[in-house]
């Protein structure tokens, strides 16, 4: 992604999640795609915001209405897929957080 998520008004969730990929990430960004076209069909969704670097450490944070919406996301079939692989194939570590957002700035 290479654009700031439009936000509703406050509050709302972040899901974020951290991670080093693995030495074999075969496949890894043609899932992540599916996953990001698949989150925007869920209810609740409001954006994503996602960066690599050169040495394979991302942090990707998506942004939900509710904790319902985000347990909904968690549960869905073919996103549970894709975190077995991840943890399987693709991750050699990872953190998931969960915030309620409560303020945010824009800037300059």
């Amino acid at each position: 992604m290479s654009h700031f998520a439009k936000m509703p008004p406050l509050p709302y969730y972040a899901v974020i999640f951290a991670n080093q990929a693995a030495n074999t990430p075969d496949g890894y960004a043609e899932m992540a795609a599916q996953m990001v076209t698949l989150a925007e069909t869920m209810p609740g969704y409001l954006g994503i915001e996602s960066t690599r670097n050169e040495n394979g450490f991302a942090i990707t944070v998506s942004y939900w209405q509710d904790e319902a919406s985000i347990k909904t996301w968690h549960q869905h079939s073919k996103h549970q897929i894709a975190q077995k692989i991840g943890r399987d194939r693709w991750y050699d570590h990872f953190v998931l957080r969960v915030a309620k957002v409560e303020r945010h700035y824009d800037g300059p």
